[in-house]
């Protein structure tokens, strides 16, 4: 039976580029962003039960909640680019 012919292989060289370094770890601002966030909304509804009679939170009603909540929710969205 003939035999077949071996393939000839080119050698491999290697990219001239030069690597792109990527940065480990998060932003230096998202930890203290993300904690403040969570000290904020908490003490937002500390206040709003403490304190209702103040004439902002007054205003606002249960919408005092509703902000507080929403800035502990941006602490988490925050919590998730935190490397």
């Amino acid at each position: 039976m003939p035999e077949s012919r071996p393939r000839k292989k080119s050698t491999y060289t290697s990219p001239a580029s030069k690597p792109t370094t990527r940065r480990v770890g998060s932003r230096r601002w998202v930890a203290p962003a993300m904690v403040a966030c969570w000290l904020v909304g908490l003490t937002w509804i500390v206040v709003h039960y403490l304190a209702p009679d103040l004439k902002y939170m007054a205003e606002l009603g249960n919408w005092n909640l509703l902000v507080g909540m929403a800035l502990i929710s941006l602490g988490f969205v925050f919590a998730t680019q935190w490397e």
